[in-house]
């Protein structure tokens, strides 16, 4: 969610691996009784019931082409008190015909789980569901807010024409979130380093020796998190799978990185090195294929061993972060989930250098309310890292069809956002922290530049006084890579040219910079 290529599509869909332990049921049908089709609504004029699975019943809905797309919907509730603060799987078995492709991968057919909380309201559900096809499952897995005041099930279709079958619903609990105010773990937090705070930048990949010497000679950055990116985020030359050509790739951006290591020491800049594109890259749900098939999973562990060996006696480095935004979906066969391979990476790396941190993003996205549901991995000397990006609307307005001219603070997607909803927004790496006794890197936080007036300063400032107040370490998103993103370039979208005097958010950042102490 980074760069002009870079905005994540519904980055609070929580699209996670499936536990292999029995769940407890909270809804489940398929139609083939007059009972289970009472409590919803739109079955008079959106859908109709129609052979199903094996000769049985299910729902349809249909949207004559004649009509143009529309939208035509059944929908259910559901229990709150069962799904409250749980994560749930929802699956249904889906037939579909000539169902036109959708304007937005969010369109089309729809089995969605839609909640309501005090924060707002998720959408979440299974993307980019178009076409012809036979009976197949439709799957994904959600998070349902702890004050959760409504949750329903839509089956439908949506800005698209065609007809959609819908049977063999079932909802289940897979995990819980831990109870609000666990008890504090006592004693030192492992941070890697022995510096009183890291405050840096994400660096773009072609970022030069002058370049650095400009962000901590200059600006007194000390530290940067180093990307290895190859061709882009979230897509590249490393979804087609080639993993000789991942190899040759990685050992040349290594190659890159040795060679500037030196300048980064002159300067006083440790270096976090970054998983940015790992093997297999991302598929079209933009879901990380390392949970999709076996071999990325093992070419991901020996890429972790190789830079363990090369960089377990650097005092430049300060540690490595396993994948950027990590996505699982539902995983592939013989496949580990996120937690057990960011564990077996770092035993792996511990074999071979027991000094430098392993920073670990939960998934989805690496975003805050994602640490709720993933414990602590089974390693030593482990920080935990999530990114800020909330609100969405804000942060990446004008991001390809993004609406602009949206302020902060103000009311933003129906919620008033300030600094105390910032506060609220990190809650759950606050809790994080207080429960596990682990520091909280900020991997990334940002705001567009055209952002109208003074609100991207603003917005900047309020995240970094929060993160201040929490002890964290954080990178700024980014330095001279895109330059949507970039305190260099003015609010004027069209000018691509870095502004002649320091902007506003240059001399926030340089300001904290100031503070640093130097490695």
């Amino acid at each position: 969610m980074k760069s002009a290529a870079r905005l994540a599509t519904c980055t609070w869909i929580l699209f996670l691996a499936m536990p292999a332990a029995a769940a407890e049921v909270v809804y489940e049908t398929n139609f083939d009784s007059p009972a289970a089709v009472a409590g919803w609504t739109g079955l008079e004029t959106a859908a109709e019931l129609a052979p199903g699975v094996g000769g049985s019943k299910a729902l349809s809905v249909e949207i004559p082409a004649a009509d143009g797309p529309g939208h035509r919907s059944a929908r259910i509730k559901l229990p709150l008190g069962a799904l409250r603060g749980t994560r749930v799987r929802v699956e249904a078995m889906v037939r579909a015909e000539a169902v036109s492709q959708p304007p937005n991968p969010w369109n089309g057919v729809k089995v969605m789980l839609h909640t309501t909380s005090p924060a707002g309201d998720q959408w979440q559900q299974q993307n980019s569901v178009f076409g012809t096809f036979d009976w197949k499952p439709v799957r994904f897995l959600a998070a349902a807010p702890r004050d959760a005041t409504a949750a329903e099930l839509i089956l439908g279709l949506e800005l698209v024409t065609g007809r959609a079958w819908f049977d063999n619903l079932k909802i289940t609990i897979v995990s819980r979130r831990r109870p609000a105010g666990s008890p504090a773990k006592a004693g030192p937090v492992y941070k890697g380093h022995a510096l009183d705070r890291l405050r840096g930048a994400m660096i773009g990949p072609r970022v030069g020796a002058e370049d650095l010497r400009v962000l901590g000679g200059q600006w007194k950055a000390n530290h940067v998190r180093w990307q290895l990116i190859w061709g882009g985020f979230p897509h590249g030359p490393a979804d087609r799978g080639d993993l000789a050509a991942y190899d040759a790739w990685i050992d040349s951006e290594l190659e890159r990185l040795d060679s500037l290591l030196p300048v980064c020491r002159e300067v006083g800049i440790l270096v976090l090195i970054d998983l940015h594109t790992p093997p297999g890259g991302r598929n079209e749900a933009k879901e990380c294929r390392l949970f999709k098939e076996a071999r990325f999973q093992e070419a991901f562990l020996k890429v972790w061993e190789k830079i363990a060996a090369r960089y377990r006696d650097s005092a430049t480095v300060w540690g490595y972060d396993l994948v950027n935004e990590p996505v699982e979906g539902i995983l592939g066969e013989g496949v580990m989930d996120w937690h057990g391979l960011a564990t077996e990476a770092a035993r792996r790396i511990r074999k071979i250098d027991r000094k430098h941190a392993i920073i670990v993003e939960p998934a989805p996205w690496g975003s805050p309310e994602s640490l709720e549901l993933f414990e602590p991995i089974d390693a030593e000397r482990v920080v935990y890292s999530v990114h800020m990006y909330q609100p969405h609307q804000f942060t990446h307005q004008g991001v390809y069809d993004a609406p602009v001219g949206i302020a902060y603070p103000g009311e933003i997607g129906g919620r008033h956002w300030d600094k105390e909803a910032i506060r609220r927004a990190l809650r759950p790496a606050i809790d994080y922290q207080r429960d596990y006794g682990v520091q909280i890197y900020i991997g990334e936080f940002s705001a567009i530049r055209w952002a109208p007036g003074s609100s991207a300063h603003d917005y900047l400032r309020d995240v970094i006084e929060v993160m201040e107040e929490n002890g964290w370490d954080w990178a700024y998103h980014a330095f001279r890579e895109w330059d949507g993103w970039s305190v260099e370039h003015g609010p004027d979208k069209q000018s691509r040219a870095r502004s002649e005097q320091p902007t506003d958010r240059q001399k926030l950042l340089m300001r904290w910079f100031e503070k640093n102490e130097r490695p």
